[in-house]
């Protein structure tokens, strides 16, 4: 049984808000428990799982010294990046990579050519998956179609698959006994391994072309099912509307349907996009192109430049960062007007 002074002492740990959260007498209270109970482990996935690997990475980017302790601070690696991305701009970029190179660091074309290969195969990946994904989810909330469970449990599929099984199956197509290079070589006369052998225009085309299938073998299921919830915010009274007045499906799609779609196809230009960009596993089996996820595991496995590959993650993460503010900056605005 407590004394009068412990109960004292209990009672003015009981009022403060640490106290009220861990010993609540009202609803009110017990609901912050409740809250505090569940925001713990969002807590500290955000600190393990985000900021501490990002202030980590940042720090090994500046480090003049990364091998056997973090030690040091230099900018070298983004004034390297800077150079190289530099040399892909033209004018600006021209003048920025000239001074980048006048202060020491030399433009390695390497990396130049790295961020433009993520950034235009990310950008056609992304608007053909969105594109192909907008017509998958207007077939399946427009017309009823037969076993539409069936095929949407079939498009959902290749979500849980892992990029390097999605690498294997388009091996299995456009390998150099792959379905698709021996169909070619029979009708081009060629032979089928001769058609794949890397350098050769016909090879290249191939590799670049089972990569871009695998993306969209992951991308395409992510953009129908976000498109597939936009759909169900359609008014339906306005498409009728539009057919009775004598409009086509194609005009009633392209001036009824699609503007009120087109925040759900912003959405999915953002999630495709950021899919697009961290692809590994397709990039790692296939090696059809240098992208950055490639790089990543060049410098630290061949090259082991640690404080370049952390440098292009800091600056690629910046970037989707921005992307993503942007995009949903436009997306309210567009919800709300």
């Amino acid at each position: 049984m407590s004394t009068p002074r412990e109960s004292a002492r209990f009672e003015r740990l009981r009022r403060t808000r640490i106290g009220r959260v861990a010993f609540p007498k009202t609803e009110t209270e017990r609901e912050r428990r409740r809250i505090a109970a569940l925001a713990v482990p969002f807590f500290a996935l955000a600190l393990f799982g985000a900021f501490i690997p990002l202030v980590t990475m940042f720090r090994l980017s500046v480090a003049e010294e990364f091998l056997r302790e973090v030690s040091g601070w230099t900018l070298s690696p983004y004034r390297q990046l800077f150079a190289s991305i530099g040399a892909f701009v033209p004018v600006v970029g021209t003048e920025i990579s000239a001074s980048m190179t006048a202060s020491g660091e030399a433009a390695n074309p390497v990396y130049g050519r790295t961020i433009w290969n993520s950034l235009w195969f990310g950008a056609v990946t992304t608007v053909t998956s969105v594109v192909l994904g907008i017509a998958c989810a207007h077939g399946l909330e427009k017309y009823d179609l037969p076993r539409k469970g069936l095929l949407v449990t079939l498009i959902s599929f290749p979500i849980s698959l892992p990029g390097i099984v999605a690498a294997f199956m388009m091996i299995v197509l456009f390998g150099r006994t792959g379905l698709v290079t021996t169909f070619l070589g029979v009708l081009s006369g060629v032979d089928p391994i001769t058609l794949q052998l890397t350098g050769q225009p016909s090879g290249t085309a191939l590799a670049i072309l089972g990569l871009f299938f695998g993306y969209l073998y992951s991308m395409i299921p992510r953009a129908t099912l976000l498109l597939r919830g936009t759909y169900a915010e359609v008014n339906t009274d306005a498409e009728e509307a539009a057919r009775a007045l004598g409009a086509t499906p194609a005009q009633t799609f392209w001036h009824v349907t699609l503007p009120q779609i087109r925040p759900g196809i912003v959405g999915a230009l953002i999630l495709t996009f950021r899919t697009a960009l961290a692809i590994f596993g397709t990039v790692l089996v296939l090696k059809s192109l240098s992208v950055v996820t490639f790089r990543f595991d060049q410098l630290i496995k061949v090259g082991y430049e640690l404080n370049i590959a952390a440098a292009l993650a800091t600056l690629f993460f910046l970037f989707t960062l921005l992307f993503t503010f942007l995009s949903l900056r436009y997306t309210s605005a567009e919800v709300a007007g």
